[in-house]
């Protein structure tokens, strides 16, 4: 059986594309992140996400993101944006943004890829409703492709892994659709970027994912302090 690594937050975007994958009909390797990010909470939703969708193996690995700074994520000194209007939130690279995230977490999957000689990588990017990340844009995960098929043995060999980004052109409401046809159980992720008992429902994560369920006709079935969209 073919196997892929998805790599898996707990959030609504990374546990579709887990569904996505599985139905693909990839054996699924979950990796998850502990990177010292104030919303840790959603670890405990990743674990659920891959028990649910019957992951072979579910790694998370600690990341010191947090002693370099840089985002609102990691350090709590810098506050997360709150009621950002939705049509602006691309138009800059917010404080949210984690230095080079994306990048490092690839290449931990793909080193975890090689190991268990995967021949996919699963990323829930998305370049319409986002908040303006540099990593979460087509030609990006093009390039890394290309790092990908250099840069590893497999490549190398001639058996390159593919870097798969199932909802790069899809909407939030797109993503929830195709997510509840998979049986998605969304009560089971976390999206906010806060770390409180119910999600904030204000910063630029609970805006999206709120609006992205109205536009697709669909109650988001977690608890906000504020639903407001």
């Amino acid at each position: 059986m073919k196997k892929a690594v998805v790599l898996l937050s707990g959030g609504l975007d990374s546990s579709t594309c887990m569904a996505i994958a599985k139905k693909d009909g990839y054996e699924l390797y979950a990796l998850s992140f502990q990177y010292g990010q104030r919303h840790e909470k959603e670890l405990e939703s990743a674990k659920a996400i891959a028990k649910h969708f019957g992951a072979k193996e579910h790694m998370i690995l600690r990341l010191e993101l947090d002693r370099i700074g840089g985002s609102a994520l990691t350090d709590e000194s810098i506050e997360v944006p709150e009621n950002r209007d939705e049509e602006h939130m691309a138009d800059e690279i917010p404080v949210t943004y984690v230095p080079a995230r994306n990048t490092i977490l690839l290449s931990y999957a793909l080193a975890y890829a090689e190991v268990k000689d995967a021949d996919a990588i699963y990323i829930g990017a998305n370049a319409l409703d986002y908040s303006g990340y540099p990593d979460c844009r087509p030609e990006y995960y093009k390039a890394f492709e290309d790092v990908a098929r250099l840069g590893t043995k497999r490549g190398v060999e001639g058996r390159p892994i593919e870097i798969k980004y199932p909802l790069i052109d899809m909407s939030k409401a797109d993503i929830i659709r195709t997510g509840m046809e998979l049986g998605v159980p969304y009560e089971l992720t976390w999206s906010c970027y806060k770390g409180g008992e119910k999600a904030c429902g204000v910063c630029d994560s609970c805006k999206l994912r709120l609006k992205g369920f109205r536009e697709a006709g669909y109650e988001d079935p977690i608890e906000y302090e504020n639903s407001q969209v």
